[in-house]
């Protein structure tokens, strides 16, 4: 080869990044979600569809604005069902009408119908499609075998879970506009998302309102009539319920190691920081939970006074569970006066005197005469405790009562807060608003402990999160990763 020539060839492959990552996947979904929604208050979209002709308009309409609309409406008319069930219960109507005999006859093959029906509607007729394009590619033995494993590895969790993504950022650009870049990255995510972080992305998109479902569908277990005693419920609800399930928990599923105690330990710990930091001049979203409630409610300062008057209007269906329950207390004992509506909402008052006073006191007391603010905690806890006790001996309330109380109360006082955020102005003027934040903090405690309650619970078990990495990732990778959890062990016990 002397004085020859060699060719050499040198190969550079490239390849587009994608979003790997829960978290990346939401907000790229969110940030396009914004987009749709500010091109369905546009002009151009008008226009093009007054153009088209009709089947380029289904093209077009599908293909762009379309999709995102029918994700809205199918999340609109899981609420709309809800809460006309609701109101059939908890007004009487649905009893009286199943007390009627010529109901009553009818009964049983409209249970049949709808059973059948029901169970059409668990998702199979929108997989066929899947399954058709798959089985004339591959075969259909290939096509039923990744439709299997696809459910096997939640992927109708996941859909599900994003189908409130689409939803919640398309109706909130609708309702008050405010579209922006969201930067997702393209790294390969293999990292612990943190409790915290989790919460401050997906609290008013997911939980908020899976929470909100769920407890419509507990109150219409409790005191609905119909399919009580047969397998209906279960068929009618059950969508309903696996929707609940994938908006609470579907981001603590496919968050990697998320149930190893040791990380839930320390998401514990870095949420009780979050949420008891102050807010203030230098405090991040990140640091203090304050920063993230008021920057949460950025749109409503910026919105219209038609948007605004619409989200208080939409804030008013919490009233409902309150109107409907404090009638069906035993202390009420049946009676149908306004004054027991009167006296729910004395007791709602009383709440929020008691939450002024812990404001006052947290600001006046502070730091530094932190046993004056326990002290003035416990004087009110004593309160609480005694006319509870008079309640329970001289007005004959029951257990019952202060659970259902509880489903008729929260749902109020989340109103309460809905509407103080939409009229901060007045609030603040008021000096209402730190009461208002101090609601906003109970009830971020209480949707936290709620969360993380079975978090901690499955994290107790070893295979719990052995079979979460099996499930997020391929086998060698799993096999890698525990490899390396007993190398970080050893080397822990070395240095200690």
């Amino acid at each position: 080869m002397r004085e020859g020539n060699v060719t050499h060839h040198e190969y550079m492959q490239v390849g587009k990044g994608r979003d790997v990552g829960m978290n990346q996947i939401s907000s790229f979904e969110a940030k396009v979600a914004n987009g749709n929604g500010e091109q369905t208050l546009s002009r151009d979209i008008y226009r093009l569809g007054r153009r088209f002709d009709f089947y380029r308009m289904l093209s077009f309409y599908f293909t762009t604005v379309g999709f995102y609309f029918s994700s809205m409406v199918t999340v609109l008319t899981v609420y709309v069902f809800l809460y006309g069930r609701l109101y059939l219960v908890m007004s009487g109507l649905e009893r009286s009408i199943l007390l009627d005999p010529r109901i009553e006859q009818n009964i049983k093959p409209l249970e049949n119908a709808l059973a059948s029906q029901s169970f059409f509607q668990l998702g199979l007729l929108l997989v066929l499609p899947m399954v058709m394009e798959v089985g004339l590619e591959k075969g259909f033995r290939t096509a039923l075998g990744e439709f299997v494993i696809m459910q096997l590895q939640l992927a109708s969790v996941f859909f599900t879970f994003q189908l409130g993504t689409k939803t919640h950022y398309y109706g909130r650009t609708i309702l008050h506009g405010g579209a922006k870049y969201r930067p997702t990255g393209r790294g390969f995510v293999v990292y612990h998302a943190k409790f915290a972080d989790n919460y401050r992305m997906y609290s008013r998109s997911h939980f908020v309102k899976g929470l909100e479902l769920l407890i419509l569908l507990v109150v219409y277990l409790v005191y609905g009539s119909s399919y009580r005693s047969s397998s209906m419920y279960l068929f009618v609800t059950f969508s309903i319920w696996f929707l609940v399930a994938s908006w609470l928990f579907a981001p603590f599923i496919f968050n990697p190691s998320c149930f190893e105690w040791q990380k839930t330990v320390d998401d514990w710990t870095d949420w009780r920081k979050w949420m008891g930091n102050r807010g203030g001049i230098g405090m991040s979203v990140d640091q203090s939970w304050e920063a993230w409630w008021i920057s949460e409610q950025e749109h409503l300062r910026k919105t219209s006074i038609r948007s605004l008057l619409l989200e208080i209007i939409l804030s008013l269906r919490f009233l409902i569970y309150q109107y409907g329950i404090v009638y069906h207390l035993n202390i009420a004992r049946r009676s149908k006066s306004i004054l027991v509506y009167g006296l729910s909402w004395l007791v709602m008052l009383s709440v929020l005197v008691v939450l002024k006073m812990v404001s006052i006191g947290r600001q006046k007391f502070g730091t530094d005469l932190q046993l004056m603010f326990r002290i003035l905690k416990g004087l009110l806890f004593l309160g609480f405790v005694s006319v509870m006790a008079v309640l329970f001996v001289v007005c004959n309330l029951t257990i019952s009562d202060v659970f259902a109380s509880i489903l008729g109360f929260m749902p109020t006082g989340w109103c309460i807060l809905l509407i103080g955020q939409a009229c901060s102005p007045l609030v603040k003027k008021a000096m209402l608003w730190d009461s208002i934040m101090e609601l906003g903090r109970s009830y971020e405690n209480l949707m936290g402990l709620v969360l993380f309650l079975p978090i901690g619970l499955l994290s107790w078990f070893p295979f719990v999160s052995e079979f979460q990495t099996r499930l997020l990732f391929n086998q060698a990778f799993s096999r890698g990763l525990q490899i390396s959890r007993i190398l970080a062990g050893q080397k822990d016990i070395g240095e200690e």
